[in-house]
């Protein structure tokens, strides 16, 4: 008994497995980009908790040092309008990149804080500018420090919305 041998047939390109594949590839690549999108929003929703954290740990320094002030009669009166916010925290961030003005922004790294000595204020670059609406071209949020007597205030310099929400 002879066994015949059959030549081997070439499978035509598009078969159904690498049709398969390329669904499941397909399929893979949307669920990615999908996970990616939803991942950037997350992230963005921790950076705004972070910079309103931040912006109520510096009213906070400033109420506590204004009082500090009203109570100690042996301490002098500074002018709190010339000094750093930062400075009255306990413990610097570690995202504070330190005095700078304005026009030296683009040498700041995404995700930090500075203080701009000529004008009183503080100013934040994100990290995931996006998610941050302003009027300004520039993508820097800017805060005034300043106020009537009492404890100093720290107001936006212009309405920035981040995700849908007023930053204050």
């Amino acid at each position: 008994m002879a066994v015949e041998r059959t030549s081997p047939v070439a499978a035509p390109l598009w078969s159904g497995r690498v049709l398969e594949w390329g669904m499941v590839v397909a399929i893979v690549l949307v669920l990615m980009g999908a996970f990616d999108r939803h991942v950037r929003g997350v992230q963005s929703q921790g950076e705004l908790a972070a910079v309103k954290s931040t912006l109520g740990a510096l009213r906070t320094a400033l109420v506590l040092d204004f009082l500090q002030q009203t109570v100690s009669t042996a301490r002098p009166h500074v002018v709190a309008q010339q000094r750093n916010p930062f400075r009255l925290l306990e413990a610097v961030p570690a995202n504070f990149a330190g005095e700078f003005g304005a026009l030296h922004m683009e040498t700041v790294a995404p995700g930090s804080w500075v203080f701009d000595p000529d004008c009183s204020c503080i100013g934040y670059l994100p990290m995931y500018h996006q998610g941050l609406e302003g009027p300004a071209p520039t993508p820097a949020a800017w805060f005034k420090v300043g106020g009537a007597p009492g404890p100093l205030q720290i107001t936006a310099m212009e309405t920035y919305v981040w995700q849908g929400q007023v930053l204050k």
